[in-house]
């Protein structure tokens, strides 16, 4: 059984006004093993290993997360690299593949091969997909870094795209890959098969969550909030549309093009809201925890310019609760899947509330 992560390790209780977590099932916060899993031929497993991966009765290994993690890591890179060339102007694509292809934890494809996987899809069907959301979110951090909006200058330990390419520049690199990830899709889904009906659904899905139903809006309101006195109800507003909306996407995107049914894509939808609450919970107390090394960008942001945050209206504690609540509703929304494919997925709910950057 998977130890309880230390970011979880206190139990205030959380303040009954917040409606995300109104899942009428209890699950257990930890996660638990299966004795098949999935096999990837990955050469080196991350080095902060969270699920230890234990032999089965018979010699088979458990499934292990770290070694999903780094071969669908391998398979994404791989994909927008390809997706991605060096062409005219080259300034342009400098800008973008600058941020495109900086690493990071890929979490948002991650979930996209992984929902699809579990509802019988394939990797080669989700990849388009994964990419598309990964260019996307590529483009929201260029732009939230910019002068006139979060004005940061250091992102993955490295210059932001501004600050390396000029504003202008690095303005238009988000405005090509936001242009960019729908066709990406259209022509992916179009190459391996899938319906189009599918498509243009996966389409629509992810462009929802780009504009008012998404991260416009999320952004927006955020910023309206600095310094004002803002409730935990227009908090989680910000949060569900700035950083869940497109966690659901990556994983409704995945689930669409795999063939799932409604049934089973509305809880996919639920699961991805619940971990992107938590995506934003966990981050929130580490920026009043970490040092900017350890988060490879700024610290202290959020109490430098006074942001409404998670920590700042329910304390440390009582935010750490409140992400324990969210592990074990994510899982809840996966009971109904086959127990071996579901694995992915409930230990990504764990690797998010472990992670210290």
């Amino acid at each position: 059984m998977a130890k309880v992560a230390p970011f979880l390790v206190h139990h205030a209780t959380p303040s009954p006004s917040l409606k995300v977590h109104t899942s009428p099932r209890k699950a257990s916060l930890h996660a638990r093993h299966s004795t098949t899993g999935v096999r990837c031929a990955v050469a080196t497993p991350t080095s902060n290993t969270l699920i230890t991966t234990p032999t089965g009765s018979q010699g088979e290994d458990v499934f292990s997360f770290d070694r999903y993690m780094a071969c669908k890591a391998v398979t994404v890179n791989d994909a927008l690299d390809r997706a991605l060339p060096l062409v005219q102007p080259e300034r342009l694509s400098e800008s973008m593949r600058y941020s495109l292809l900086a690493g990071g934890k890929r979490v948002r494809p991650m979930l996209a091969i992984a929902a699809c996987e579990m509802v019988g899809g394939d990797e080669a069907v989700a990849t388009p997909v994964a990419c598309a959301v990964e260019m996307v979110h590529t483009m929201s951090l260029i732009h939230d870094d910019l002068p006139c909006m979060d004005d940061d200058d250091l992102r993955r330990g490295c210059p932001t795209n501004h600050v390396a390419f000029g504003v202008s520049t690095a303005l238009l690199a988000g405005d090509a890959l936001l242009s960019l990830s729908f066709e990406h899709i259209a022509r992916g889904c179009a190459e391996h098969g899938v319906p189009a009906d599918r498509a243009l659904r996966a389409v629509a899905e992810l462009a929802k969550a780009v504009g008012t139903g998404g991260l416009a809006a999320g952004q927006v309101v955020d910023l309206a909030s600095e310094g004002a006195d803002v409730g935990l109800a227009t908090l989680e507003y910000i949060h569900i549309h700035k950083t869940a909306r497109l966690l659901e996407a990556a994983a409704v995107c995945g689930a669409i093009v795999g063939g799932a049914c409604e049934e089973d894509i509305e809880s996919i939808r639920r699961y991805a809201r619940y971990v992107g609450l938590l995506f934003q919970v966990v981050d929130d107390v580490l920026d009043v925890t970490q040092t900017s090394e350890q988060l490879g960008k700024t610290a202290g942001k959020d109490l430098a310019t006074d942001k409404t945050t998670y920590p700042k209206l329910m304390g440390v504690d009582g935010a750490r609760a409140y992400a324990a609540e969210l592990v074990a509703s994510a899982e809840a929304e996966l009971d109904r899947f086959d127990r071996a494919r579901t694995e992915p997925l409930r230990h990504l709910a764990h690797f998010i509330a472990y992670r210290q950057n």
